[in-house]
């Protein structure tokens, strides 16, 4: 199985979810998140895969998304906007990202959901 794996070279978390994944010898495709972010129709599909509230799909503590006062319009947007704005800047999007592209999505990293997930 070879995975699809959304991630942003400077991001601490994307390296621990990569090593977890070249530990486990589990093939992925990298894809960066900041220059070929995953489009409005990848994003609604891996969020109707991944079961989680849109809101979950945000990096919620990154700059960009405190600049453009996200934390408000999580509120009171519709999915559908929220989606546009997702795939609009890969800035904004929760990494990593990592699907199978058929029924399984991981947002973020934590051993115990890798574990769970791709293991």
């Amino acid at each position: 199985m070879s995975l699809t794996f959304y991630g942003y070279s400077g991001c601490g978390t994307c390296r621990k979810a990569k090593k977890w994944l070249d530990s486990h010898g589990i093939e992925y495709h990298e894809i960066p998140i900041v220059e070929s972010p995953p489009s409005k129709v990848e994003l609604e599909k891996l969020h109707k895969m991944s079961g989680l509230p849109i809101k979950k799909f945000f990096n919620t503590s990154g700059q960009r998304y405190r600049n453009l006062g996200m934390k408000d319009k999580i509120k009171t947007e519709t999915d559908d906007e929220l989606l546009n704005w997702l795939a609009s800047d890969g800035m904004l999007i929760k990494r990593p990202i990592v699907t199978d592209n058929e029924s399984k999505v991981t947002v973020g990293f934590s051993e115990e959901l890798y574990q769970n997930t791709w293991n």
